[in-house]
């Protein structure tokens, strides 16, 4: 039996096409097991290999083996916490070119935009990780900065 295709792309194909595409390396981090489980089973179909580590030593040993593609890291990661990991990677010759989204309860507007200064390009809260961090994975791996809805509604209401 001789299956024909039509050589044209409609907009649900190519939407099918983007979703089966894998990114690479995804690198989680955070001290909290639960959370580390909890984002590799969400995201474990969008990316080729999923590491997991629970400490700062842990994570920049890891970044001289592993060339991920994008960080993700708990705020509060011991011992120094994600921020001055951000500055440490910026400076030392661990950088990589990875994207890095930051994980926390904290929905303070100083917080966030602390954490958006020292390079990172998303900021998801852990409470509504569930529902966004693939949409925060997909922007922040296209080049565009991503902050939850949740910060954003806590931004303007600060900012008033």
């Amino acid at each position: 039996m001789l299956l024909l295709f039509d050589a044209t792309f409609s907009p649900i194909t190519a939407m099918l096409m983007e979703i089966a595409v894998k990114y690479g390396c995804l690198l989680v981090a955070d001290a909290h097991q639960n959370m580390l489980e909890g984002i590799r089973t969400l995201l474990a179909e969008l990316f080729e290999v999923v590491v997991m580590v629970a400490d700062e030593d842990s994570l920049l040993g890891t970044l001289v083996t592993v060339n991920p593609d994008l960080i993700i890291v708990d705020l509060s990661l011991p011992p120094s916490g994600a921020e001055r990991i951000l500055r440490r990677l910026r400076l030392s010759d661990l950088s990589s070119p990875a994207k890095v989204i930051i994980l926390s309860v904290h929905d303070e507007a100083e917080v966030v935009q602390e954490a958006i200064d020292a390079g990172a390009m998303g900021f998801v809260l852990k409470r509504s990780a569930a529902t966004d961090m693939i949409p925060a994975v997909e922007a922040v791996l296209k080049g565009i900065t991503y902050i939850s809805p949740g910060v954003q509604t806590t931004l303007r209401s600060q900012s008033t």
